[in-house]
């Protein structure tokens, strides 16, 4: 099953049979204030210097979050995106709880966007889906509803049906829900890897839909944590995974690895080419 996004002129398709997408998480201003300080004084050139940067480093899609205390995000984020856009040429996920913030980003996008997310909370699905369907986005569907975040991967699975089954009554089409299973600490939950993993393989057997990471939370409140993302992403991909928000400047050499062992890179020509940019 394919998920197809689209900027100006080109189309990335995150493939349940194909490559891990790379979608890139640093235009985000939570914890970093570096950014936080270049949205508060409108710092256009830093904020493309970290999108072009991730592109090179091998992101095809931008996640782009402007939720910061003291900004406008109903104005800021589609200024963001608009900026983005008028520079590089990738697709872009919105991401954002504010509804005015995003509908007012739906209105700005060149092409087809990514919604990052909907929950299947009442109120989320009543206000996201239709968006996404007056626009024409594809959506991550959060396994989280008005009970909270399930604690079984059977439970999480009832909510991602639940997601895309409204998205289907909604007029959105199945192949652009993208489900997230929650990637939890495992800090603070030894047995939050295994519910995830779990949880993507159920998704993968009953919904047969892209399924997307928020990889880097795995580590959160431990050290080294590139190591344990290292190790967790691909345990996830050999699950069903199908891509992933997150450091592309850290995390592609892990995943254009992974690519190769999972059969998704032909005479391991994307590797290579990889090892090769390092080199230079």
């Amino acid at each position: 099953m394919k998920t197809l996004l689209r900027s100006g002129t080109k189309e990335v398709a995150i493939d349940t049979d194909g490559p891990f997408t790379i979608i890139g998480e640093k235009i985000n201003p939570t914890g970093n204030k570096r950014l936080a300080q270049a949205l508060r004084e409108e710092d256009t050139s830093a904020i493309l210097d970290l999108a072009v940067r991730q592109v090179e480093a091998g992101a095809v899609v931008l996640d782009i979050n402007a939720g910061l205390r003291g900004i406008d995000e109903t104005a800021v984020l589609p200024m963001l995106i608009q900026l983005v856009s008028e520079k590089i040429d990738v697709p872009i996920s919105i991401d954002t709880a504010n509804p005015e913030a995003l509908e007012a980003a739906l209105k700005v996008v060149n092409g087809k966007a990514l919604i990052n997310s909907v929950t299947g909370e009442e109120k989320s699905m009543s206000t996201v889906l239709p968006l996404a369907k007056e626009h024409g986005a594809a959506v991550i569907g959060l396994v989280m509803d008005d009970s909270g975040i399930p604690e079984t991967p059977e439970a999480r699975l009832k909510v991602a049906e639940k997601i895309v089954d409204r998205a289907v009554k909604e007029g959105i089409p199945v192949e652009d829900v993208v489900i997230d299973p929650l990637v939890m600490a495992v800090a603070t939950d030894s047995s939050a890897v295994t519910v995830t993993t779990g949880t993507i393989r159920l998704v993968r057997e009953k919904l047969g839909v892209n399924i997307n990471l928020g990889a880097s939370n795995v580590s959160f409140g431990l050290p080294d944590r590139l190591l344990l993302n290292q190790v967790f992403l691909p345990m996830a991909a050999f699950a069903g995974a199908t891509c992933a928000i997150t450091d592309p400047m850290k995390m592609t050499g892990t995943i254009k690895a992974v690519d190769l062992m999972m059969g998704h890179d032909m005479f391991a020509a994307e590797y290579m080419q990889y090892c090769r940019s390092r080199e230079s």
